[in-house]
């Protein structure tokens, strides 16, 4: 029987692994789900192999409760909340991995220094992971509108994280008893709120992404304290694959890590400067479709706005338009753009735009002086020129969309606010700027309307 777990787990962590590859591109990534579920239905089936497993009945439950929940909202979940769904989901995982060593330590099953060590780390991380991933799903479900601080905020998360430290280590040296268990996993919970509560909307797909790290990395240490190798092989996977994408994330918005947790951007920075001076230009639907219709080259920068009010699908029946009229159209992409990693990517795929029309930071950037319109329909910070040269801004040094070089930029917003990050654009008070006001579905679909009746 083992050599048949043994032999499952190495399809598994094939399969595991394969699905990953094929995830990294727009054109395979649906497969790669495919496959890595394979993956998880197969290792979920080994499990009843197991020598010595018992609760065959609760397990069922457990399988078709936590799979019909899963079932249900997926199918219902809109694209625009899919990051408070994957905020939920990561913080599942985080706390399963902290629920099983807490079972393990209160079963007594922990036993030497090692397994003991990996065993609080994975409680530690789990914890956090947990809490800070309810925090973000608040935040993006607009539950939690304002970042909400302690003070001295950096000295508190310092402490309260060498007392749960401290605790873990006490449990290590001298064995797990209840009331220290108890202050650990509740004091490694609050470190997990307390961290994501200050931290701003234009931070949020770095966090995203970390958290994702950490529930790897707590599913792959309790996975050794389980002696499981699948477990040990997607903590692996997805911790690594996490930490690679909060690299990278942190990158596009020139932030350190450290600097994304202890010095979150708020806003208030930009709000005691005063921030831009100037006048915002308004532009009527009429004049934005007369604009495009008679350019040569259009680049669309699509944000969150675009998500909130799911108007990917007209704004890829406008970009179609102007195809038909002979306007080059293209879709600009920054890698935060949105709530979480690749959210607009996903968005514009669910509205059928093909992968050849997007394009990232990189390869569209030297395009923008030649556009002769750039539409920016929600996004804020990835455009705002303040990044380049204002050094008492938050953002400054972020690489940004060079939307403000186009000979003329439509912005589409749904008013005069700055954006979610608290921070005014630079961009919008510019002479080549006009504003177009209202949620972009109704917006877009004016431009639509007179654009076909330009011919």
């Amino acid at each position: 029987m083992q050599w048949i777990i043994d032999i499952s787990y190495f399809v598994v962590a094939a399969l595991f692994i394969l699905g990953l590859k094929a995830m990294s591109s727009p054109v395979t990534a649906r497969k790669g789900i495919n496959w890595a579920g394979v993956g998880m239905i197969l290792a979920t089936l080994v499990t009843f192999l197991t020598p010595g497993m018992r609760n065959y009945g609760l397990m069922l439950l457990a399988i078709i409760l936590g799979g019909g929940v899963a079932w249900v909202l997926g199918k219902r979940v809109k694209m625009t909340d899919m990051p408070q769904m994957v905020a939920v989901y990561n913080g599942m995982g985080g706390g399963a991995a902290a629920a099983i060593a807490a079972l393990e330590f209160a079963r007594g099953e922990v036993t030497g220094a090692v397994v003991t060590t990996l065993a609080v780390l994975g409680a530690l991380i789990g914890s956090v992971a947990f809490s800070g991933s309810i925090v973000a799903f608040l935040k993006l479900q607009g539950l939690m509108k304002k970042a909400w601080k302690v003070p001295g905020q950096n000295l508190f998360n310092g402490l309260l994280a060498l007392i749960t430290v401290l605790l873990g280590a006490l449990i290590i040296a001298s064995g797990p008893s209840t009331p220290v268990l108890l202050l650990f996993f509740l004091l490694a919970l609050v470190l997990g709120v307390v961290l994501v509560a200050p931290i701003g909307g234009a931070d949020m797909p770095v966090v995203i992404s970390l958290l994702n790290a950490f529930t790897g990395l707590a599913v792959g240490f309790e996975g050794y304290v389980l002696h499981n190798p699948a477990l040990i092989i997607a903590g692996i996977v997805v911790g690594a694959s996490g930490i690679l994408l909060t690299q990278l994330m942190a990158k596009a918005m020139n932030r350190a890590i450290t600097g994304v947790i202890f010095t979150p951007i708020t806003g208030e920075a930009q709000a005691s400067a005063g921030g831009p001076q100037g006048t915002m230009k308004e532009v009527g639907a009429m004049d934005a479709a007369a604009m495009m219709r008679f350019a040569q080259k259009v680049i669309i920068v699509p944000g969150y706005g675009m998500a909130v009010a799911g108007a990917q699908h007209k704004v890829w029946e406008m970009a179609k338009l102007l195809e038909e009229q002979g306007v080059d159209v293209r879709f600009a992409i920054h890698p935060v753009a949105g709530r979480m990693p690749g959210h607009m990517n996903v968005l514009l795929a669910e509205a059928g735009v093909p992968y050849d029309r997007i394009f990232d930071l990189d390869e569209i950037n030297s395009e923008f002086p030649l556009a002769d319109v750039a539409l920016i329909i929600g996004a804020n910070d990835v455009v705002n020129p303040v990044a380049r040269h204002d050094r008492s801004s938050p953002i400054y040094g972020m690489p940004i969309l060079d939307a403000d070089r186009a000979a003329q930029v439509i912005v589409n917003k749904r008013g005069k606010g700055a954006g979610y990050s608290g921070i005014e654009n630079e961009l919008f008070f510019q002479d080549n700027t006009s504003m177009l006001y209202g949620s972009a579905q109704q917006a877009i679909a004016d431009v639509i309307t007179n654009i076909k009746s330009l011919g």
